[in-house]
């Protein structure tokens, strides 16, 4: 089945009236009737037991290998990684809210594998509903021949429609201020002891706006202000959407090799300048490409080339934006790591044309920077220093706006 798309639409309204004043309402998955096994073929099976029915969709994704479904949204309340996992057959899972109103589940497959079989049926009686999905092996080949994200409206985000150029900003005009809380929906990014990166983000950016504005000069723009899916992609061109003078991408993460401590902040490089700073590129760039969002053959030489000269003129400004958050953070009391400035190849960081940054605040791995994190007086501290290198850098920034090509 090429680009197998499966979409089960409200004909159950229809087969079943009894059932139609509930299907508009919120699923919830039953996890102590849902697995994953192998089948007797050496295929795999999965079912998903939901308290009702709803529409879906499922698609195969290339590089690395992924089974996606979609659905209207689903409550997964109790449902846990481990028990999607299959040993040498399903090696990561992820689910949770993809954009508002719909869920999706990710697994990620160790061999090629075809949809055989996908079907759901819904109970007359209870309005219980049961998702079956039987996956064959095939070779490499024909996997990939089948594998690809589809477009719908009805489940995708619009196709980006052509807008009007904005207008000149004259030296007086406020910064705008472009700020991503990094990972959300699907993605939580790291989880210790209870604090999630996602939501401690989400907070942590709402207080830098609320800052920013009070303090005047800055106009504000998040990349998402509630707990969604927001692609690699989405975000750089929400920043150029909204004009951007300045993208800050904002992280607390974990590393489970060495130890972390203290807020970094991170430049674009062709090459991670430590290990730490590679390992979080990578796992960064992974999740884009569990939501199945693949820039890597996007660009060719022409347009590389173009990238690199817009690049030469941003870097040194960029560069002097990550001077400056980092001396404002360390003013304020940080703490810092021993080396707060780092580049790394983070895909989030590759708008040639906007000044962009990501800093990690903290680890969620240390536990000093875990306490910190979540301490309201502390944050307000690391968001007074981001704010004041902000105001030191636009300073600058002006007074070296002659030795910048227009």
């Amino acid at each position: 089945m090429s680009r197998i798309i499966i979409l089960i639409m409200a004909f159950w309204a229809l087969a079943v009236p009894s059932l139609a004043q509930d299907f508009s309402g919120l699923a919830r998955l039953r996890p102590e009737e849902s697995r994953i096994a192998e089948t007797s073929r050496g295929g795999l099976r999965l079912d998903l037991a939901l308290s009702q029915g709803v529409p879906f969709r499922l698609f195969t994704l290339d590089e690395p290998r992924r089974l996606v479904l979609d659905f209207q949204e689903v409550d997964w309340t109790g449902l846990s990684t481990e028990a999607l996992l299959v040993e040498d057959r399903v090696v990561s899972a992820q689910f949770g809210t993809y954009v508002p109103g719909w869920s999706r589940m990710v697994l990620e497959l160790a061999r090629p594998y075809s949809v055989a079989e996908a079907a759901m049926s819904v109970d007359a009686v209870t309005g219980g509903a049961r998702l079956g999905v039987v996956l064959k092996p095939v070779d490499e080949a024909t996997y990939a021949a089948s594998a690809g994200a589809p477009y719908d409206p009805r489940w995708d985000l619009p196709v980006p429609e052509q807008l009007p150029a904005l207008p000149e900003r004259g030296p007086d005009a406020p910064v705008r201020v472009v700020l991503d809380p990094g990972h959300g929906g699907i993605d939580p990014g790291a989880e210790v002891e209870g604090v999630v990166e996602k939501e401690l983000m989400l907070r942590f950016a709402r207080e830098v706006q609320d800052l920013l504005l009070r303090t005047g000069g800055f106009e504000v723009v998040l990349t998402r202000d509630a707990d969604v899916f927001v692609s690699l992609e989405r975000r750089i061109a929400l920043a150029h959407e909204a004009g951007a003078d300045v993208f800050i991408s904002l992280h607390a993460d974990s590393l489970s090799e060495g130890l972390a401590h203290g807020a970094t902040v991170h430049v674009l490089a062709e090459e991670a300048s430590d290990i730490a700073s590679a390992k979080l590129a990578e796992r960064h760039d992974r999740d884009d490409l569990l939501a199945g969002v693949d820039l890597s053959d996007a660009d060719d030489r022409v347009t590389d080339v173009l990238l690199d000269l817009a690049r030469q003129e941003t870097r040194p400004r960029t560069e002097a934006l990550a001077r400056a958050l980092v001396d404002g953070m360390t003013q304020q009391g940080g703490p810092m790591n021993r080396r707060p400035l780092r580049g790394a190849s983070f895909s989030v960081l590759k708008a040639a044309d906007i000044p962009s940054v990501l800093v990690e605040i903290g680890f969620l791995s240390s536990p000093r920077d875990l306490k910190n994190l979540q301490d309201p007086e502390w944050r307000a501290a690391m968001a007074a220093g981001i704010r004041n290198g902000l105001v030191n850098w636009r300073k600058m920034d002006i007074e070296n706006r002659a030795l910048v090509r227009q």
